[in-house]
């Protein structure tokens, strides 16, 4: 049975789909089998960074309706073999329920190491769809007070939700532009307004966007790229620096 980790925020525009590309990839290239799942209706954007989209028929909501077998309506992304895509729907009045969505990924995560479920940002109902079958959650946040404010609004809401293993991910960290923006004394200060333990910090990295918007992964040896290696190998349990970079 995989992991089934639920990457979300209180604020759209944080990076959270780069973040589960970046992540998978990371994962993938460390050995396993992983299932991205794109909860984010009506606004989807995991099939375009990973490639699927001309290839795409189906998505989740087929199959949770039994129109559409699971076999079909995956994806496998081409450039990195071992990451696969159940793609959104592509209306919002298709988001499928919390409880359809705990058996659902219950049967998939079977045949994968991790499943990573990318989550609409805010706490509507595309959010309770999307962390019902989560263990646990990965908080992406940039380091202002207006993300991290809501931030901690998500928490709480993962919280009344079952979800309590949850770990923050200050995501598009610049260690200039922290220091200049002066609303924090330090990553301990946004820790704290968070609420949640830290697991990762991810640099302000151009090839993370270029490789977004070329349907491709970012280089290896980018800052973003190593930054999600180091985010994987926490997550399966090994202890590494977080290495900060800015």
């Amino acid at each position: 049975m995989g992991a089934v980790t639920v990457i979300t925020s209180g604020k759209g525009g944080v990076g959270k789909s780069t973040l589960t590309t970046g992540l998978g990839l990371a994962l993938v290239r460390r050995g396993r089998r992983v299932l991205l799942i794109d909860g984010d209706a009506g606004l989807s954007s995991l099939d375009l960074m990973l490639g699927v989209v001309e290839r795409q028929v189906f998505t989740i909501a087929d199959v949770a309706a039994g129109e559409a077998d699971p076999v079909k309506s995956i994806y496998a992304c081409e450039w990195a073999p071992g990451l696969f895509l159940l793609p959104a729907p592509s209306r919002e009045e298709d988001i499928i329920s919390p409880e359809i969505m705990k058996q659902l990924v219950a049967a998939l995560a079977k045949y994968y190491d991790h499943v990573l479920i990318d989550c609409p940002a805010g706490v509507g109902s595309g959010f309770y769809s999307a962390v019902a079958p989560a263990q646990r959650a990965l908080v992406v946040s940039t380091p202002d007070p207006v993300c991290l404010r809501d931030c901690n609004k998500t928490r709480m809401a993962l919280e009344d939700a079952g979800v309590r293993q949850q770990r923050l991910v200050v995501n598009r960290f610049n260690k200039k532009s922290f220091r200049n923006l002066g609303a924090y004394r330090d990553l301990d200060a946004v820790i704290d307004v968070s609420g949640i333990r830290l697991i990762a910090i991810i640099p302000e990295d151009p090839a993370l966007a270029a490789a977004a918007a070329s349907s491709g992964p970012a280089p290896l040896k980018s800052a973003g790229s190593m930054a999600f290696g180091r985010l994987a190998a926490r997550l399966e349990g090994e202890q590494v620096p977080l290495a900060i970079k800015g």
